[in-house]
């Protein structure tokens, strides 16, 4: 007779354990396997210096979702887009190999093999809604796997830095911007 579910005991150290190297080895094969198949091509988006266009899939549906509550709805496609551009800029300025980590979080985020089970979103960043976006975050904030716990931190760091290094973003916050020298 086999036990129900009632009757297994809880997940074990061991057991966290040996689904969290699981979990990490998952995430290093799905993004070195898209880097050997040409799915992570290292081809800037038209007008950006490093985002691809894979990245802006991912980034358009995500900003909006993390600027809400900053930015009237009315000015929020030139505060994505500005947030774009902040980004691209900050990115283009980083080691080659922080660049390479921050390519493969985003190469995790935007394959479907990947995507669905570690976000939530099943179909495209484009059709996702910001319900389902908040979800994710939260989903990942809260994660008891530290790995998505410092995407999730890498994210928002990424671009609220990118935001808040704009002008239009400083009276919001009530910053009155740099003093004039």
């Amino acid at each position: 007779m086999s036990p129900s579910l009632s009757d297994t005991p809880a997940l074990s150290r061991r057991g966290l354990l040996k689904f969290s190297l699981g979990a990490s080895a998952f995430l290093a094969t799905a993004g070195f396997g898209a880097s050997l198949s040409g799915c992570s091509s290292s081809t800037a988006a038209n007008g950006f210096a490093t985002l691809r266009s894979g990245d802006l899939l991912f980034l358009r549906a995500l900003i909006p979702v993390m600027l809400d509550g900053a930015v009237i709805v009315e000015k929020m496609p030139a505060a994505v887009e500005g947030t774009l551009k902040s980004l691209d800029y900050s990115l283009d300025h980083l080691s080659a190999e922080m660049l390479k980590l921050t390519r493969q979080l985003f190469d995790v985020l935007g394959m479907g093999i990947t995507r669905g089970p570690l976000t939530g979103i099943w179909g495209s960043w484009e059709n996702a809604s910001s319900e389902a976006i908040r979800h994710f975050l939260d989903r990942w904030e809260n994660s008891s796997l530290s790995l998505l716990r410092m995407g999730h931190s890498s994210l928002l760091q990424m671009v609220m830095m990118a935001w808040y290094s704009r002008a239009e973003s400083w009276a919001h916050c009530g910053y009155p911007g740099p003093p004039t020298v």
